[in-house]
């Protein structure tokens, strides 16, 4: 139970620190690097909690979600890399105060909201599992189609605009 709440305090303190750098840096491939070990250290948390399928579920949608991430990144961005030092914060003032407001409303929600009595023993693992099994196959099943398919379509659609534009600077460089 103590190592439990040691790897717990240890992923959330990392996820925390990997989520400042996220904004911290002017590299938005540094920046999709951090937010993928942030979300990776939330991964390490549900497993330091013992939700096995949860925790590798997390891990596994950041890593493929990263690399569609890089995908566009590498096709569209001016500067992927951050060498020509652009900004990459905006409305500076507004997000503060947005952060100061959510971070309150966070923590009211927190310490205000009756979350009902606590549970004397929770379901074993497996039943867990299976619940959650149940849980997605029946009602969520169409929402993870859907959005499997909406992404499928968005990186196609991604590559064969690359494509095209590369084949229009190929010309143009071949008439000039």
């Amino acid at each position: 139970m103590i190592l439990q709440a040691v790897f717990m305090g240890l992923f959330g303190l990392a996820a925390i620190w990997f989520a400042v750098v996220v904004f911290r840096t002017a590299s938005m491939v540094r920046s999709a690097l951090a937010l993928l070990f942030s979300q990776a250290a939330l991964g390490a948390m549900f497993l330091a909690m013992q939700a096995e399928f949860l925790g590798v579920l997390q891990i596994m949608m950041m890593g493929t979600e990263m690399a569609i991430m890089a995908i566009f990144m590498v096709m569209f961005m001016m500067d992927p890399g951050g060498l020509s030092g652009m900004e990459m914060t905006h409305q500076k003032r507004v997000s503060v105060i947005a952060g100061v407001v959510a971070a309150f409303g966070a923590l009211g929600v927190a310490f205000l909201a009756g979350w009902g009595p606590v549970v004397e023993a929770a379901p074993s693992p497996r039943e867990q599992l299976v619940g959650l099994g149940l849980d997605l196959m029946e009602r969520s099943m169409i929402i993870f189609e859907a959005t499997g398919v909406t992404i499928l379509t968005a990186m196609i659609a991604a590559t064969a605009v690359a494509v095209a534009a590369r084949g229009i600077t190929k010309r143009k460089e071949e008439r000039g």
